[in-house]
């Protein structure tokens, strides 16, 4: 089955590693023009560069924790700029359990992952229900079914995206506009190391047995690769996935142990 996105073009957030990276490639890779969304202008440059059909592909450099400069800039952008794909994400908030954030950090948290996220599609949304087709994807987290304990900002936060995302699909399912959340497993990126350190050091044991202890815990015995998790939003991205509307997709090897 060959994904074709030509003439299609995706905006997608947090894509200048990691998942979101993995994501852009795909979706280049699969015929679409992409933008880019992060904080690092260089490292965006580089990417673009490097992405399939470079000239169709661009960037925009903006910082999910201040939202009013980011109210601005996507407001800015989407003035003169059409997206069929949205793919919804950012970076994490910081790690810490229950007893270690106060009110602040929550909102904090809020705003990253939810204010931003709900700004973005509520500006894109009228213009896919107006040509009859659309995609919305949502990078979230298996947390949002068996919370991790060591990241309550993630677990509370992104189990409200899921849920609004629920909502949204019933609205604009009727317009040809789908919308789907991904729970999301452990893979291979920056974020997965820097937890793992921060881990390492609580427990007092290396960062090599964290790994392990992680890969353990999954079926498949490894941790996701970026280009896996492109993969999965290529085809959702696809007239393919037409009758995947509201649905919350594990992809984690195995991970939950809920059904």
């Amino acid at each position: 089955m060959k994904i074709d996105l030509s003439g299609k073009k995706a905006l997608i957030g947090g894509s200048s590693k990691g998942i979101g990276l993995g994501i852009a490639s795909q979706l280049a890779e699969s015929g679409a023009s992409v933008c880019l969304m992060a904080r690092n202008e260089s490292k965006l440059k580089e990417i673009v560069n490097q992405l399939p059909n470079f000239e169709n592909h661009s960037y925009l450099v903006v910082d999910f924790s201040n939202f009013e400069e980011y109210k601005i800039k996507i407001e800015e952008y989407l003035e003169s700029n059409q997206v069929d794909i949205l793919v919804n994400n950012t970076q994490g908030p910081p790690a810490g359990n229950s007893l270690s954030k106060d009110i602040d950090s929550y909102q904090e948290a809020f705003d990253l992952l939810f204010k931003s996220i709900v700004y973005t599609t509520s500006l894109i949304v009228p213009k896919m229900q107006k040509n009859k087709w659309g995609r919305i994807i949502n990078v979230t987290s298996v947390s949002v079914k068996e919370p991790l304990n060591y990241l309550v900002l993630s677990n509370s936060i992104r189990s409200a995206v899921v849920a609004w995302a629920k909502s949204l699909s019933v609205d604009v399912g009727k317009d040809g506009v789908t919308v789907n959340s991904i729970l999301t497993g452990y893979f291979d990126t920056e974020r997965i190391k820097e937890l793992n350190k921060e881990k390492s050091k609580s427990l007092n044991i290396s960062e090599n047995e964290v790994l392990e202890k992680m890969k353990s815990l999954v079926p498949l015995n490894r941790l996701g690769k970026t280009e896996e998790y492109g993969y999965l939003v290529s085809f959702l991205s696809s007239d393919k996935a037409a009758y995947i509307n509201g649905a919350s997709i594990p992809i984690d090897g195995g991970l939950l142990r809920s059904y």
